[in-house]
C-alpha cells in the first residue's frame, strides 16, 4: 500500500473510533426487502425503533432488531455506561447489495432458468441526542 493510501486509511480508522455502529454482512434476503424495513426506522429513537421492529410482520425486521441491539451495546461499551431512555437515536442506516448466488432451475424442453439468490449488507449508526438546555428563548 502506498504512503498516501496508508495515511487515508489511518484517518478513516480514527474517525470510526468516535462513531458507534454495527454491521450485518451477507444477510440472505434481497436488498429491496431489507430497505422496506430499514426505511421504517431511519432517524428514530432506539426504543421506539425496537418496538416497531419487534411487532413488524417482515422477516427482515428480526435481523435489523438484532443489529440495532448490537449497535446499542457497542455504544454502551465505548462510553462505559448504560444508555438512558430517549438518549440514543439511529443517526444513519443503509443497505448495500451483497454477493448474488447464481443457480439453475430445470425448465421445459431442455432449457434452464437462472435463479439469483441475493444477499445484502446493513450498516447502522447510533448517536446520542445533543442536550440543548440553554435558555435562549427569553
Amino acid at each position: 500500500m502506498g504512503a498516501r493510501k496508508h495515511i487515508k486509511a489511518e484517518e478513516r480508522k480514527q474517525a470510526l473510533k468516535s462513531q458507534y455502529f454495527a454491521k450485518l454482512k451477507g444477510c440472505p434476503s434481497s436488498p429491496r426487502k431489507m430497505r422496506y424495513v430499514v426505511d421504517m426506522v431511519r432517524g428514530m429513537e432506539v426504543n421506539r425503533a425496537l418496538g416497531i421492529l419487534r411487532f413488524s410482520n417482515k422477516a427482515a425486521a428480526a435481523n435489523v432488531e438484532k443489529l440495532l441491539r448490537s449497535a446499542i451495546a457497542n455504544w454502551e461499551v465505548k462510553n462505559d455506561r448504560k444508555a438512558e431512555d430517549g438518549e440514543l437515536y439511529i443517526s444513519k442506516i443503509f443497505v448495500d447489495e451483497g454477493v448474488t448466488m447464481k443457480r439453475m432451475r430445470p425448465a421445459p424442453q431442455g432449457r434452464g432458468y437462472r435463479i439469483r439468490k441475493r444477499s445484502n449488507h446493513v450498516t447502522l449508526f447510533v448517536d446520542a441526542k445533543a442536550d440543548n438546555n440553554t435558555n435562549d428563548d427569553k
